[in-house]
């Protein structure tokens, strides 16, 4: 019995050129890091005043902002994932909105519309909920910033998952919401780790909408700028290596295994 083997594919130049070119760029992206190990002087790290409240408040308040997105966010996914497509292309283009707008100005308008002096601020104010300078006022920028990027994510991952297994499951006698918990979400899961991952790392690091609205109480982001305006780039570094070490791993870990699965 013959075999027929499938041709090898010869790579030649084309193919070295652009893995020299990929490696050089990657050089070029990542180069900047590098003085997180060589421009550190490691003998003398040590945090700046206030430092580990700065770091109470990201994670505190990071971790309420992502829950919110997370319990608000996938109902939305979900329905821009199934709902007719006129509807969910117009809601796609509204949750792009506030993603797109540059993180000053979205913060500018928040304090617009939800400060003291503003028509609902007040309102709220009244009722005893301020949304400047408060822990509401922090988590609310965070979850502004966040949310797009979740819903978005999550969205993409209810696409991904086979509607035929769906109406298996509801053929079955299984519920919508059975169906959802059993079939769809294990289905998504991945997507949506990926979203949540993103979610975290955006709430964590947000610096331009949270200056505007809660300058106070200051989370790492607000911290590191301070730092770097009152001590110099040397205080900047310790608050610098705690958001790497805590926002970054998730998503990295993530991609892995999703690379992984489609077998990169």
């Amino acid at each position: 019995m013959n075999v027929v083997r499938a041709p090898r594919v010869r790579r030649g130049w084309p193919s070295l050129v652009l893995l020299l070119f990929s490696l050089s760029l990657l050089l070029v992206l990542l180069a900047p890091f590098s003085e997180m190990f060589l421009g550190l002087d490691w003998a003398h790290l040590q945090f700046a005043p206030h430092d580990l409240r700065a770091i109470r408040v990201s994670l505190s308040y990071s971790g309420v902002a992502l829950f919110l997105c997370v319990l608000l966010g996938t109902p939305l996914a979900w329905w821009m994932a199934r709902g007719a497509a006129r509807w969910t292309r117009v809601a796609e283009a509204l949750v792009l909105v506030p993603l797109l707008t540059p993180p000053l100005a979205l913060g500018i308008l928040l304090a617009s519309f939800f400060g003291p002096y503003a028509t609902v601020g007040s309102l709220l104010s009244q009722w005893g909920l301020d949304l400047v300078n408060t822990a509401p006022a922090f988590v609310m920028a965070q979850v502004y910033a966040a949310m797009p990027y979740y819903v978005l994510s999550a969205r993409a991952a209810f696409a991904g998952t086979p509607q035929e297994l769906e109406e298996i499951s509801r053929s079955l006698g299984k519920s919508p919401w059975q169906t959802f918990w059993l079939v769809t979400l294990p289905l998504a899961r991945l997507g949506l780790a990926a979203g949540t991952a993103l979610a975290w790392v955006r709430a964590m690091g947000e610096f331009g909408v949270v200056l505007i609205v809660a300058y106070y109480p200051m989370g790492i982001p607000v911290k590191i700028y301070q730092n770097l305006q009152d001590i110099g780039l040397s205080a900047v570094y310790p608050l610098l290596w705690v958001f790497f070490l805590v926002a970054i791993p998730l998503p990295l870990w993530i991609g892995l295994r999703a690379g992984r699965r489609v077998g990169l």
